[in-house]
């Protein structure tokens, strides 16, 4: 599998993540107070999402895409890119202060340790894999 295979597939799958959290229930009555409350919920009961942070997978998504059809980024840069994010999504969400993200964006909870996965498995494969697969001719 190539690596703008995968692009396209984790960008697949964030948009379809994005989608789906419009559809979260309600947030935990514990949950850390936001300022942006338009959509705060719990997508699939397990994990808190509100209406910026859909908007984020949306934005993850379509950069995978364009990743995937080499559009302003290859599919590399993107993974870097992503495995970077993700990585500080995780440390933020560690820390009681930032789970927040300043009042915007819930990533506390399970998000968590999916922040960590999603970091770790594209830095696996964005500084890994290699950015172009050449065929002997």
């Amino acid at each position: 599998m190539t690596i703008g295979t995968l692009a396209m597939i984790f960008g697949i799958g964030f948009l379809a993540v994005g989608f789906i959290g419009f559809a979260a229930g309600p947030p935990l009555p514990d949950a850390p107070p936001l300022v942006v409350n338009q959509g705060h919920g719990m997508m699939l009961g397990l994990f808190p999402v509100n209406i910026l942070h859909n908007l984020v997978h949306l934005l993850f998504g379509m950069l995978g895409l364009m990743a995937a059809w080499g559009v302003m980024l290859t599919a590399s840069a993107y993974f870097k890119f992503l495995a970077v994010t993700y990585g500080l999504l995780t440390v933020l969400g560690m820390i009681p202060a930032t789970q927040t993200t300043f009042g915007l964006v819930p990533i506390h909870g399970n998000d968590i340790w999916l922040h960590g996965v999603i970091a770790a498995a594209a830095a696996v494969i964005g500084f890994t894999m290699p950015a172009r697969i050449t065929s002997a001719r």
